[in-house]
């Protein structure tokens, strides 16, 4: 048996041991409750019917009582009679008048288990006939067994106390129980959660489950060195691929830039300049992307305007050249309002850059770009639209779950996009904001950032 099979049964056998003792404690409540009414005189009354007995003679067929027995009758607000074997009345005293001095046999019968008229009685053979004791009407309930009235409310009352009592047990009984499978199972819980959201774990691993325990923190070191296996091989082939990348860039640049060579390969020489300078951008990506998703890259913040921020970015874009394709248009909801934010202005570049050339590389045909700028409680509101291409309903759901997309794309594409809006939402993370993809009516994407302001 392993050790998830052992723990589930102990849990089961646990439950079986609270029922047990839930059913103990039932017993030991009744047994407790029937032992106060037999020890307190609470069972078949609390009159002596047998020392009353005792204290009535025959004498030569003549039954007398003595003063003893006059007063346990008078105290005991009691009557009393004794008949004989026809069931005549032969003694009496403080018999009530409504009531017969002969019975037949039923009728002594059914008042020995139950009433005589109204009355409760008590019987007691004698060898001159049988003892009956009444008690005052409704004093005494009687069933199988004979409770004094005083005692029905307080044993209803023990009943719902009972009732109550039981619910109690059971509640702190599973709730006991239910702490310890708490106790054990937590860490691993908590483990699951770290691993999610891809931080280190190490439970402890004594007690109970200590083999899942063992497993998870093996699939945590793993996991944890995979993804520092990751990390460094990018930092490493962006630090070995820099040196040759400038090489190309500078030759490929003079090439073009020389007039002397022929134009075929001047032409060439522009197509490995543009190339090479897209791998150097996702060079860089990469790098960027690596250092967000596992903090390593420092957030220098700072307060910034966002509109003197939004036509830096625009006028970055203009000065690298821009087909005549495609237009940017820039809007201010609130024109002349200061926004002000508290963040780092280099990564906030990259960010509304990268959602401008997102629009430009995958729309090459020509798209016209708006950008405006907002507040909206209390957020600066960034939001970059173009009527291209778009995204499918697939792509915009996958991009508002902070899944990604690159996967998706046609391997064939040379234009596959999913790593700079990745970029873009670990920028918005890092700055505590929100990001959303629509789609633009009639067609097109529409990305809105929502940023805390100062």
């Amino acid at each position: 048996m392993n050790m998830i099979e052992h723990f589930f049964r102990r849990y089961f056998l646990s439950g079986i041991r609270i029922l047990m003792l839930f059913l103990a404690v039932n017993v030991l409540f009744i047994l407790a409750i029937f032992s106060a009414l037999f020890f307190d005189g609470g069972l078949d009354g609390s009159f002596p019917v047998s020392e009353l007995s005792e204290h009535i003679s025959n004498r030569d067929g003549l039954l007398t009582s003595d003063a003893v027995a006059k007063k346990l009758i008078r105290e005991g607000n009691v009557w009393a009679m004794i008949l004989d074997n026809n069931g005549c009345v032969i003694w009496d005293e403080n018999m009530p008048d409504d009531l017969p001095r002969q019975y037949s046999l039923q009728d002594v019968a059914s008042f020995s288990h139950w009433y005589l008229e109204d009355y409760p009685v008590s019987t007691w053979n004698r060898d001159d006939g049988l003892l009956v004791v009444g008690y005052e009407a409704g004093s005494l309930w009687k069933s199988r067994i004979t409770f004094d009235a005083d005692y029905v409310a307080p044993l209803f009352y023990c009943c719902i106390g009972i009732f109550l009592a039981n619910i109690i047990i059971v509640i702190l009984l599973f709730f006991h129980n239910t702490r310890k499978l708490e106790k054990s199972i937590k860490p691993i819980l908590k483990g699951i959660q770290q691993l999610s959201k891809g931080k280190p774990v190490h439970i402890d691993e004594s007690g109970k489950l200590s083999e899942i325990k063992a497993g998870l923190n093996k699939a945590g070191d793993y996991l944890m060195k995979k993804d520092n296996t990751r990390a460094v091989w990018i930092r490493g082939i962006s630090h070995d691929i820099r040196t040759p990348l400038s090489i190309i860039l500078a030759y490929a640049s003079e090439m073009e830039e020389t007039p002397t060579l022929p134009e075929k390969t001047r032409k060439q020489a522009g197509i490995i300049l543009r190339q090479s300078e897209k791998l150097k951008n996702l060079v860089s990506d990469l790098n960027l992307t690596t250092k967000l998703e596992y903090s390593m890259q420092a957030i220098c913040k700072q307060n910034i305007d966002a509109v003197e921020l939004a036509r830096q970015v625009i006028s970055g874009i203009l000065n690298d050249g821009m087909s005549d394709q495609h237009d940017i248009e820039f809007h201010e909801e609130q024109p002349g309002k200061a926004i002000q934010l508290n963040g780092d202005n280099l990564l906030l570049q990259r960010m509304l850059g990268n959602l401008i050339r997102n629009s430009i590389v995958h729309n090459p045909s020509g798209c016209t770009i708006k950008f405006s700028i907002g507040i909206h409680d209390n957020s600066c509101v960034f939001v970059v639209s173009d009527n291209g291409h778009g995204m499918s309903e697939t792509q915009l759901n996958a991009l508002n779950s902070n899944e990604d997309i690159s996967s998706s794309q046609n391997s064939e594409d040379d234009t596959e996009h999913g790593l700079g809006l990745k970029i873009v939402s670990q920028i918005v993370k890092a700055h505590q904001g929100s990001i959303q993809f629509v789609e633009t009516i009639p067609h097109g994407l529409t990305v809105k950032i929502l940023l805390p302001m100062k």
